[in-house]
Protein backbone atom coordinates (compact mmCIF):
# COMPACT_ATOMS: atom_id res chain seq x y z
CA UNK A 1 0.00 0.00 0.00
CA UNK A 2 1.20 3.54 -0.87
CA UNK A 3 1.93 5.66 2.42
CA UNK A 4 0.27 8.03 3.16
CA UNK A 5 -3.15 6.93 5.72
CA UNK A 6 -6.54 6.37 4.87
CA UNK A 7 -8.08 9.62 3.49
CA UNK A 8 -10.79 9.31 0.96
CA UNK A 9 -10.32 10.43 -2.02
CA UNK A 10 -12.26 13.65 -3.23
CA UNK A 11 -10.58 14.55 -6.26
CA UNK A 12 -7.68 16.83 -7.79
CA UNK A 13 -8.37 20.33 -6.78
CA UNK A 14 -7.48 23.06 -9.40
CA UNK A 15 -4.42 23.50 -7.85
CA UNK A 16 -2.74 20.27 -8.92
CA UNK A 17 -3.74 21.16 -12.91
CA UNK A 18 -2.19 24.60 -11.95
CA UNK A 19 0.86 23.27 -10.98
CA UNK A 20 1.75 21.59 -13.80
CA UNK A 21 0.92 24.18 -16.32
CA UNK A 22 3.54 26.08 -14.30
CA UNK A 23 6.27 23.17 -14.58
CA UNK A 24 5.56 23.11 -18.42
CA UNK A 25 6.49 26.77 -18.53
CA UNK A 26 9.12 26.72 -15.93
CA UNK A 27 10.64 23.21 -15.51
CA UNK A 28 13.62 23.71 -13.34
CA UNK A 29 14.45 22.79 -9.59
CA UNK A 30 13.90 26.44 -8.35
CA UNK A 31 10.20 26.01 -9.42
CA UNK A 32 10.05 22.70 -8.46
CA UNK A 33 11.16 23.85 -4.53
CA UNK A 34 9.07 26.71 -4.70
CA UNK A 35 5.56 24.89 -5.61
CA UNK A 36 6.45 20.74 -3.43
CA UNK A 37 4.24 21.72 -1.31
CA UNK A 38 1.63 22.13 -3.71
CA UNK A 39 2.35 18.86 -5.34
CA UNK A 40 2.51 17.33 -2.08
CA UNK A 41 -0.71 18.51 -1.12
CA UNK A 42 -2.40 18.81 -4.44
CA UNK A 43 -1.17 16.49 -7.26
CA UNK A 44 0.06 13.38 -4.86
CA UNK A 45 -1.83 13.08 -2.01
CA UNK A 46 -4.92 12.86 -4.07
CA UNK A 47 -3.49 10.11 -5.96
CA UNK A 48 -2.26 8.44 -2.75
CA UNK A 49 -5.84 8.58 -1.63
CA UNK A 50 -7.28 7.20 -4.86
CA UNK A 51 -4.81 4.23 -5.28
CA UNK A 52 -5.90 3.39 -1.38
CA UNK A 53 -9.41 3.32 -2.55
CA UNK A 54 -8.45 1.18 -5.87
CA UNK A 55 -6.55 -1.35 -3.81
CA UNK A 56 -9.22 -3.54 -2.78
CA UNK A 57 -10.11 -4.52 -6.56
CA UNK A 58 -7.48 -3.93 -8.51
CA UNK A 59 -4.34 -4.46 -6.11
CA UNK A 60 -1.68 -2.49 -4.54
CA UNK A 61 -0.45 0.87 -6.33
CA UNK A 62 2.75 2.22 -6.68
CA UNK A 63 3.30 6.01 -7.83
CA UNK A 64 6.28 7.04 -9.94
CA UNK A 65 9.20 8.90 -9.21
CA UNK A 66 8.45 12.75 -10.39
CA UNK A 67 12.17 12.93 -11.78
CA UNK A 68 12.83 12.29 -15.49
CA UNK A 69 15.48 9.84 -16.26
CA UNK A 70 18.35 11.92 -17.94
CA UNK A 71 20.99 9.31 -18.93
CA UNK A 72 20.05 8.42 -22.22
CA UNK A 73 18.04 11.21 -22.98
CA UNK A 74 18.52 14.65 -25.57
CA UNK A 75 15.70 16.59 -23.41
CA UNK A 76 17.67 17.33 -20.06
CA UNK A 77 14.29 18.65 -18.23
CA UNK A 78 14.32 17.25 -14.77
CA UNK A 79 11.10 16.82 -13.66
CA UNK A 80 8.22 14.61 -15.15
CA UNK A 81 5.14 16.83 -16.47
CA UNK A 82 2.55 14.10 -15.51
CA UNK A 83 2.09 11.56 -11.80
CA UNK A 84 1.61 8.19 -12.88
CA UNK A 85 0.71 5.74 -10.72
CA UNK A 86 0.76 1.63 -11.70
CA UNK A 87 -1.80 -0.82 -10.37
CA UNK A 88 -1.22 -4.55 -9.56
CA UNK A 89 -3.31 -5.60 -11.92
CA UNK A 90 -1.64 -4.15 -14.32
CA UNK A 91 -3.92 -0.64 -14.56
CA UNK A 92 -2.55 3.06 -14.73
CA UNK A 93 -3.80 6.31 -14.05
CA UNK A 94 -2.41 9.87 -14.39
CA UNK A 95 -2.91 12.88 -13.92
CA UNK A 96 -1.30 16.60 -15.46
CA UNK A 97 -2.60 19.74 -17.06
CA UNK A 98 -4.40 18.43 -19.90
CA UNK A 99 -6.62 16.28 -17.26
CA UNK A 100 -6.99 12.37 -16.12
CA UNK A 101 -6.01 9.15 -18.04
CA UNK A 102 -5.90 5.73 -17.53
CA UNK A 103 -4.72 2.47 -19.28
CA UNK A 104 -4.40 -0.99 -18.67
CA UNK A 105 -2.63 -4.26 -20.56
CA UNK A 106 1.18 -4.61 -21.09
CA UNK A 107 2.69 -2.02 -22.59
CA UNK A 108 6.42 -3.40 -22.86
CA UNK A 109 6.34 -6.98 -23.29
CA UNK A 110 9.81 -8.89 -22.84
CA UNK A 111 10.99 -11.02 -25.48
CA UNK A 112 9.06 -14.47 -24.21
CA UNK A 113 5.85 -12.49 -23.58
CA UNK A 114 6.11 -11.33 -26.71
CA UNK A 115 6.27 -14.68 -28.72
CA UNK A 116 3.76 -15.82 -26.46
CA UNK A 117 1.39 -13.14 -27.83
CA UNK A 118 1.97 -13.56 -31.31
CA UNK A 119 1.58 -17.23 -31.15
CA UNK A 120 -2.00 -16.40 -29.75
CA UNK A 121 -2.76 -13.57 -31.98
CA UNK A 122 -2.00 -16.31 -35.06
CA UNK A 123 -4.30 -19.13 -33.64
CA UNK A 124 -7.68 -18.09 -35.35
CA UNK A 125 -9.05 -19.39 -31.92
CA UNK A 126 -7.43 -16.85 -29.86
CA UNK A 127 -6.55 -14.31 -32.07
CA UNK A 128 -10.67 -14.19 -33.48
CA UNK A 129 -10.98 -13.63 -29.12
CA UNK A 130 -8.49 -10.86 -29.33
CA UNK A 131 -10.21 -9.14 -31.79
CA UNK A 132 -13.56 -9.58 -30.44
CA UNK A 133 -12.42 -8.21 -27.24
CA UNK A 134 -10.99 -4.85 -29.15
CA UNK A 135 -14.27 -4.26 -31.09
CA UNK A 136 -16.23 -4.66 -27.75
CA UNK A 137 -14.05 -2.33 -26.44
CA UNK A 138 -14.42 0.31 -29.62
CA UNK A 139 -18.06 0.02 -28.84
CA UNK A 140 -17.71 1.44 -24.92
CA UNK A 141 -15.61 4.13 -26.55
CA UNK A 142 -12.33 2.30 -25.05
CA UNK A 143 -9.25 2.28 -27.33
CA UNK A 144 -6.87 -0.76 -27.91
CA UNK A 145 -3.81 0.70 -29.13
CA UNK A 146 -0.36 -1.03 -30.05
CA UNK A 147 2.83 0.53 -28.82
CA UNK A 148 6.34 0.64 -30.61
CA UNK A 149 4.87 -1.24 -33.42
CA UNK A 150 7.15 -2.85 -36.58
CA UNK A 151 7.17 -1.80 -39.98
CA UNK A 152 6.52 -5.16 -41.42
CA UNK A 153 5.26 -9.10 -40.07
CA UNK A 154 7.59 -10.13 -37.44
CA UNK A 155 10.00 -13.33 -38.50
CA UNK A 156 8.48 -16.15 -39.00
CA UNK A 157 4.46 -14.70 -39.77
CA UNK A 158 3.17 -14.53 -43.21
CA UNK A 159 2.85 -10.23 -44.14
CA UNK A 160 -0.69 -11.11 -45.50
CA UNK A 161 -1.59 -12.77 -42.00
CA UNK A 162 -5.34 -11.72 -41.11
CA UNK A 163 -4.35 -9.79 -37.93
CA UNK A 164 -0.97 -8.53 -39.19
CA UNK A 165 -1.40 -5.63 -37.47
CA UNK A 166 -1.90 -6.85 -33.95
CA UNK A 167 1.28 -9.22 -34.59
CA UNK A 168 3.25 -6.37 -35.55
CA UNK A 169 2.81 -4.48 -31.97
CA UNK A 170 5.14 -4.86 -29.05
CA UNK A 171 2.86 -4.11 -26.58
CA UNK A 172 -1.40 -3.73 -26.15
CA UNK A 173 -2.81 -1.65 -23.88
CA UNK A 174 -6.38 0.06 -23.53
CA UNK A 175 -6.14 3.99 -23.23
CA UNK A 176 -8.79 6.36 -22.20
CA UNK A 177 -8.66 10.00 -21.49
CA UNK A 178 -10.87 12.84 -19.94
CA UNK A 179 -9.74 16.13 -20.56
CA UNK A 180 -9.87 18.44 -17.28
CA UNK A 181 -13.24 19.92 -16.29
CA UNK A 182 -14.98 20.45 -12.89
CA UNK A 183 -15.30 16.62 -12.04
CA UNK A 184 -12.30 16.52 -11.88
CA UNK A 185 -12.67 18.05 -8.78
CA UNK A 186 -14.66 15.34 -7.17
CA UNK A 187 -14.66 11.63 -6.08
CA UNK A 188 -16.60 11.22 -9.40
CA UNK A 189 -13.36 11.18 -11.17
CA UNK A 190 -12.89 7.95 -9.47
CA UNK A 191 -15.71 6.16 -11.08
CA UNK A 192 -14.49 6.87 -14.18
CA UNK A 193 -11.06 5.42 -13.49
CA UNK A 194 -13.14 1.98 -11.48
CA UNK A 195 -15.42 1.87 -14.83
CA UNK A 196 -12.72 2.30 -17.52
CA UNK A 197 -10.28 -0.78 -15.25
CA UNK A 198 -13.78 -2.96 -15.25
CA UNK A 199 -14.24 -2.15 -19.28
CA UNK A 200 -10.60 -3.06 -20.09
CA UNK A 201 -10.91 -6.26 -17.57
CA UNK A 202 -11.36 -8.72 -20.83
CA UNK A 203 -7.95 -7.59 -22.62
CA UNK A 204 -6.29 -7.60 -19.23
CA UNK A 205 -7.54 -11.38 -18.73
CA UNK A 206 -6.70 -12.05 -22.06
CA UNK A 207 -3.00 -11.18 -21.71
CA UNK A 208 -2.82 -12.76 -18.49
CA UNK A 209 -4.32 -16.19 -19.91
CA UNK A 210 -2.27 -16.30 -23.00
CA UNK A 211 0.92 -13.59 -22.52
CA UNK A 212 1.56 -14.07 -18.57
CA UNK A 213 4.39 -12.88 -16.75
CA UNK A 214 7.95 -13.00 -18.33
CA UNK A 215 10.06 -15.31 -17.32
CA UNK A 216 13.33 -13.65 -18.03
CA UNK A 217 14.62 -11.42 -15.29
CA UNK A 218 16.67 -9.42 -17.01
CA UNK A 219 13.87 -8.05 -19.14
CA UNK A 220 11.31 -7.88 -16.09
Amino acid sequence: MIPGGPVAFKGWPAEALEFYEGLEADNSRSYWMANKGVYEDAVRAPMVALLADLEHEFGAGRIYRPYRDLRFSPDKTPYKTVMGASLEDGGYVQISSHGLAAASGMYHMASDQLDRYRRAVAHDLTGEQLERIIAEAAGRKVVITGRSSLKTAPRGYPKDHPRIGLLRHKGLIAWQEWPAAAWLGTAAAKDRVITFLREARPLRDWLDKHVGESELAEER
